[in-house]
């Protein structure tokens, strides 16, 4: 399927889907609840050239003290559907639809376990290419040096030193943070909230799953955020 929701909230992206396909599933739904004889749907995805992405969107900076960490279970306050000619074009535009921004200076990374740290691997390497900084936390830090990364590494919120990621934070030096859970355990939890409120306070963009901060990434740097440009939706779907 050519629609992705960005909060995998599958359920409620029916208006969007039929949109993208111009097809009304929920008129074909209802008909066949009322027991009417429907014939399959003639339009595959196979069939467009253009791709939906829908972002959703969190009133966390209303929410005080709230952690701004998604679950399965979150309701979001609001959401935006765009098409666009490819997946980087579409996600791009929905992202930044919903309060999102592309870095421009420095870029937090805090990726939490191994497979975060790899899974943002290749996304800070695109960064590191663009001449982006990376600030990282100790253990991302090392693994990103590690494998040909150049990052910085800033303490902990519970940790004493000039380098702390709160201070960081606090000083507006970098533009997006993205902060992958590790574990349930205390001092992860408590270090994990003090950064993401931190980016919420500061109303610094945060992002908080690795495969979605990934692919962010991939699409302002193919694309560019001031390079988008606005397409009629009737132009959509012409052959």
């Amino acid at each position: 399927m050519k629609v992705i929701e960005c909060n995998l909230r599958a359920s409620r992206s029916f208006p969007f889907v039929s949109k993208v396909l111009k097809k009304n599933f929920i008129d074909t739904a209802t008909r066949i609840m009322l027991g009417e004889n429907v014939g399959q749907v003639d339009t595959s995805t196979f069939d467009i050239d253009y791709i939906g992405v829908k972002a959703s969107q969190f009133s966390f900076g209303r929410l005080h003290k709230a952690d701004p960490v998604l679950g399965v279970d979150m309701s979001s306050t609001g959401e935006v559907g765009c098409i666009g000619k490819d997946f980087d074009e579409a996600l791009l535009t929905a992202m930044l639809a919903v309060g999102q921004s592309a870095p421009k200076e420095a870029v937090l990374v805090s990726s939490g376990d191994v497979r975060g740290k790899v899974d943002m691997l290749e996304a800070c390497r695109m960064l590191d290419d663009a001449g982006l900084k990376i600030y990282a936390t100790e253990g991302t830090a090392r693994f990103l040096n590690e494998n040909g990364v150049e990052a910085v590494a800033v303490g902990w919120p519970d940790e004493d030193g000039a380098d702390n990621v709160l201070d960081l934070i606090a000083n507006h030096k970098v533009d997006l943070i993205i902060n992958i859970p590790k574990n349930h355990t205390k001092r992860e939890l408590t270090n994990g909230y003090r950064i993401r409120r931190g980016a919420v306070d500061h109303n610094i963009p945060l992002l908080t799953n690795a495969r979605l901060a990934s692919a962010f990434v991939k699409a302002f740097l193919a694309k560019g955020a001031d390079k988008i440009g606005i397409t009629p939706w009737q132009d959509y779907g012409k052959q």
